[in-house]
């Protein structure tokens, strides 16, 4: 049964890389586990991504299940989720997907899976922020181009990419410049996945690489002031559109977010489908 629309919900969002011999036996274990919720979860044999929404307790119990059911084999022990505030119903099924990868960079052969991952390279927000004021970095924003216009860090460069198969060729084009000028390169996204998917490929271009760990959501959650650093709104790829950096949602509309360009016309008119499903409340949340 879905949840009450009535009923105040939680939105909690989560990703983490492992290598899985058995993607279809997590996808069984996952439906399970996610009967009771709303959104979309994503398994490859590189691991598990998902944003899913619910009351808190039923999304408290899922993110415990989904640590702890002996049946994963301890994949997802130590898996984050961030959480945020819903005045509107960010969806409205549940469906749980296998794919090639749980986020698509189309380059062979790179993976998120790292043998050993050196986890000084995922910065705390605030040794983030600390980066951020050093002169020697360039700040890539690793989303897509209508999600850079609707808020972005201070000082961040759009690599101006529809989708995120573009981004390799944006990278390969700028990292000889980079690495002469002596830059570091400290690159963010929503929640981490896109950076910790790129990160040891763009390492082993030579580069000096640096990722928000958690991404915006994370450092919206761990930073009261965050708006010291960040200017306007983070788009969330659910029915809120947005929200703001004390992680409660916006007024704004796809209509606000999206230009005519033949990418971004898809995608208005797949919100507006959804939209008159779950229409987008205006009020702030419960």
């Amino acid at each position: 049964m879905l949840e009450s629309p009535t009923e105040p919900l939680v939105h909690t969002s989560f990703y983490q890389f492992a290598d899985l011999s058995d993607p279809d036996a997590v996808v069984a274990i996952v439906r399970e586990l996610v009967e009771p919720l709303t959104g979309s979860v994503l398994v490859a044999s590189e691991g598990i991504s998902g944003a899913l929404a619910a009351s808190a307790d039923r999304i408290a119990a899922f993110e415990h299940a989904l640590r702890t059911d002996p049946r994963l084999d301890g994949h997802f022990q130590h898996i984050t989720f961030k959480h945020s505030a819903c005045a509107t119903s960010p969806f409205w099924k549940v469906r749980v997907h296998k794919k090639d990868e749980i986020v698509a960079l189309g380059v062979p052969g790179v993976t998120g899976v790292a043998p050993n991952p050196d986890r000084s390279r995922h910065l705390s927000p605030q040794a983030w922020r600390d980066l951020l004021a050093q002169d020697d970095v360039v700040v890539i924003d690793n989303r897509n181009s209508f999600e850079y216009r609707l808020g972005r860090f201070q000082n961040a460069i759009d690599p101006k990419v529809d989708n995120f198969r573009d981004f390799p060729s944006y990278v390969q084009a700028h990292a000889d410049q980079w690495k002469a000028e002596g830059k570091k390169v400290a690159m963010y996204c929503t929640g981490g996945i896109r950076c910790e998917k790129t990160g040891m490929w763009m390492e082993n271009l030579g580069l000096d690489v640096y990722q928000l760990e958690g991404g915006i959501l994370n450092f919206f959650q761990s930073l009261p002031d965050a708006d010291r650093d960040w200017q306007g709104e983070c788009f969330v790829f659910d029915n809120r559109i947005a929200i703001d950096t004390k992680l409660q949602e916006t007024p704004t509309t796809a209509d606000e977010v999206y230009n005519d360009s033949p990418d971004e016309a898809w995608r208005l008119e797949r919100a507006h489908r959804l939209d008159s499903v779950n229409p987008k409340s205006h009020g702030k949340p419960s």
